[in-house]
């Protein structure tokens, strides 16, 4: 069920992508992508050798999850911040948490030592995924966002992958 994503898989990332920007508020993006943009997202993230993983049956795409650089700074070339997204018709199945541990063995490969969760306050179940699989909140900054008229608080939430 789990594998690395293919150019082909992009019109399923785009979906799930754009249904987060217009009804939640994990993206903080209020304009939808197109297709060229999450297609230049996935080239640059195999251009840098990051994972883009899916989540997918019988050909579609039910989640997705990857890693980026956490700054574009020497001194965090040990760090990476995740994002990880599941269609709403497939929670609760327990698909978020494979695809983030998905992620710990390519960032261990990479080097990597602390991978990162910016989590918005108030998400209660991406703070308690975020728990369970072994993250911490390390930083909370109040009011720092907007979407949907109303202002955001940002968690930043980490795990230790040494």
């Amino acid at each position: 069920m789990l594998r690395d994503a293919v150019e082909d898989d992009i019109t399923g990332i785009l979906a799930i992508y754009n249904h987060a920007v217009l009804h939640t508020t994990a993206i903080w993006n209020d304009t939808p992508a197109d297709l060229a943009n999450r297609l230049a997202w996935l080239r640059d993230r195999r251009g840098r050798g990051y994972p883009v993983i899916v989540a997918a049956e019988a050909g579609k795409v039910l989640g997705y999850a990857s890693f980026g650089d956490f700054r574009p700074f020497e001194g965090f070339r040990i760090s990476v911040e995740h994002s990880v997204y599941v269609a709403e018709a497939a929670r609760g199945r327990g698909l978020g948490r494979a695809l983030v541990e998905a992620l710990f063995a390519p960032a261990r490969a990479l080097g990597k030592q602390v991978m990162i969760g910016g989590v918005t306050g108030g998400n209660e179940a991406s703070l308690a995924l975020h728990a369970r699989l072994g993250f911490r909140e390390t930083g909370h900054m109040p009011g720092i966002g907007t979407k949907f008229g109303r202002r955001l608080d940002l968690v930043f939430m980490q795990k230790e992958l040494q």
